[in-house]
């Protein structure tokens, strides 16, 4: 009775909202940093072509912005997120128990997940994915089928060829599609090759995921919020420390920061295009399609993003650092947007 009713109050707020006129003048939006600066250059080219106002666009890490999406349909409530990882089974339930049973899901390209250094930093980085494990996971194996509390202090403690400095890295928060990411195609690739993983993986693989998941907590790893701005000014002021963020922030500050390979591969749209980056993933853009015929100017701003002008190898987005998908992809999600495509897992 209690889901019964949760769901009839939702159709009716929906349906309350469907006969708003225009209740409000302007596409919200939210999620995640690393989707944000294109979300808000298409907002840009939205505006600037249709003469209405731009969209208002938030960074609020991919999983704050599930939780506000799939709050309800209404005007208080967010008509498109951006996310750094596939939507959830638990969040398709939570959008579902609200109301928000119709989203049109979006892949709008390729990211690579940077890490970087100040250019003041003289070093040449380069780091393999076990390395970057051994600085920053909180626990490492003890040789005899145990584990101890992270005993590296600097890079040169986990090989005599890094630099001697302290290992201080500036990294996302766990509500942060980037940490998600990190996490999962960073730290297990790094984590699986150590002595007894692979036979910890077999016998309990609930063991294996948390030690290979778990960040260090006692300093050399920084959780730095979802502004991914604020990475890059706190790596201008410690030349010795890193920050792990998206490509695109990368790209944007190239004056300032430099990349540290991983596995020997810089992060490039080539590398990351072409597979040979190890640490690249699908960006997306979730659709509330309830609000579509309310919200002015939601059909237009979709739109414009789904154009070869933004998405296109050659397109705007494409010159802030996003890694455009192949040809008939892009054919899909223009599809796929045009149409309202419904959301089916």
């Amino acid at each position: 009775m209690k889901l019964a009713h949760t769901t009839m109050a939702a159709l009716v707020a929906s349906v309350a909202f469907m006969g708003a006129a225009h209740a409000r003048d302007q596409i919200k939006i939210v999620g995640s940093s690393t989707v944000f600066p294109y979300t808000q250059a298409v907002s840009e080219e939205y505006s600037k072509k249709s003469g209405k106002p731009a969209p208002v666009v938030e960074s609020t890490g991919t999983g704050g912005g599930f939780k506000a999406f799939c709050a309800g349909v209404g005007e208080e409530f967010p008509d498109i997120t951006g996310a750094s990882r596939a939507i959830k089974k638990s969040e398709v339930e939570l959008c579902a128990k609200a109301g928000v049973d119709n989203i049109t899901e979006a892949m709008i390209g390729y990211d690579g997940l940077s890490i970087a250094i100040s250019r003041k930093n003289e070093a040449d980085w380069s780091l393999t994915e076990e390395q970057i494990f051994k600085a920053l996971a909180a626990e490492l194996p003890d040789g005899k089928g145990g584990f101890v509390a992270n005993p590296n202090k600097k890079w040169s403690d986990i090989d005599a060829s890094l630099p001697a400095t302290n290992i201080v890295a500036f990294g996302p928060p766990p509500t942060s599609g980037t940490r998600d990411a990190f996490v999962e195609l960073v730290m297990h690739d790094g984590c699986k090759g150590l002595p007894g993983m692979a036979d910890l993986k077999k016998s309990n693989e609930d063991k294996w995921n948390e030690v290979c998941s778990r960040m260090r907590q006692d300093g050399p790893f920084v959780e730095a919020g979802e502004n991914d701005n604020l990475i890059v000014q706190r790596l201008e002021a410690d030349q010795n420390s890193v920050g792990i963020f998206g490509y695109s922030f990368l790209y944007e500050n190239e004056d300032k920061l430099k990349d540290v390979k991983i596995n020997g591969i810089e992060a490039s749209p080539e590398t990351i295009a072409d597979g040979s980056y190890p640490v690249a993933r699908p960006l997306f853009i979730y659709i509330k399609n309830a609000h579509r015929d309310v919200i002015p100017g939601m059909k237009e701003f979709l739109a414009e993003y789904v154009t070869e002008a933004a998405l296109g190898p050659d397109g705007y987005l494409a010159e802030r650092g996003l890694t455009a998908l192949s040809e008939d992809l892009r054919k899909k999600v223009a599809d796929d947007v045009t149409n309202a495509a419904k959301l089916t897992n």
